[in-house]
C-alpha cells in the first residue's frame, strides 16, 4: 500500500519565490536538518556528489556582489532585484556537485542525484512556513574561484530559502501523465 500522506506531501511541493519571503531568519539548526535530508538522496555507486555552500547574514551581500560583477550586460535593475531577493532570503544555498574522481558513472547521473538532494530539501519544507526556490543565474559558471572549487566541482544553482507568512493559492496545470505513458506487457 502506498503512503497517502507522503503522496500528498509530494503533491504540495512548490516554489516559493524570494519576493514572497518576509526576511525572517531561519535557525541554522533547521538548515542543518534540511541538509541532512538532502544527504539521504540516492546516488549510483554511492558517489554522493552533492555538497553545499551556505550564505547567510553579511555573506549574502558578498555573493550577490560577486554575481553582479560577473553579470553582463551590467544593469542597475538586475542589481536591485538580486539584492532584494538576497535581502528577503534567510539563506542562499549554492547547490554544488563534485564528480566522482574515477568518473565511474555518467555525469548526468551525478547531476540527477544532486537534483534529488535538492528535492529532499524542498519536500522537507512542505507543511511549514519555510519556502524554497531554485534558480540558476547565467553568471553561475563564473563563481568557481569565488566558491574555492577544486577540479571536477561546479555549482548547479542557487537555492533560496526563506520564511513566509502566507502565499497565494496557485492551481498550476499539470499535464495528464497518462498521455505521456506507454505500457508494454
Amino acid at each position: 500500500m502506498l503512503d497517502v500522506n507522503l503522496l500528498e506531501k509530494i503533491k504540495k511541493r512548490r516554489s516559493i519565490f524570494p519576493h514572497e519571503f518576509n526576511s525572517k531568519k531561519i535557525d541554522d539548526s533547521i538548515i542543518i536538518s534540511l541538509l541532512e535530508t538532502a544527504n539521504t538522496a540516492p546516488s549510483h555507486k554511492l558517489t554522493q556528489p552533492w555538497f553545499f555552500k551556505i550564505f547567510s547574514g553579511k555573506s549574502k551581500k558578498k555573493l550577490a556582489d560577486e554575481l553582479i560583477s560577473n553579470h553582463h550586460p551590467h544593469s542597475e535593475l538586475f542589481n536591485q532585484k538580486l539584492h532584494a531577493k538576497f535581502a528577503l532570503s534567510s539563506h542562499i544555498i549554492c547547490v554544488c556537485m563534485r564528480r566522482d574522481k574515477n568518473q565511474s558513472i555518467p555525469e548526468w547521473e551525478e547531476i540527477a542525484s544532486t537534483a534529488m538532494a535538492v528535492q529532499n530539501i524542498w519536500l522537507s519544507c512542505v507543511n511549514s512556513n519555510i519556502g524554497g526556490y531554485w534558480s540558476t543565474p547565467k553568471s553561475i559558471e563564473k563563481l568557481d574561484k569565488f566558491l574555492h572549487f577544486n577540479q571536477n566541482e561546479r555549482c548547479l544553482g542557487l537555492f533560496y530559502l526563506g520564511m513566509y507568512d502566507s502565499i497565494k493559492n496557485r492551481n498550476l496545470p499539470r499535464k495528464n501523465i497518462k498521455d505521456d505513458t506507454e505500457w508494454f506487457n
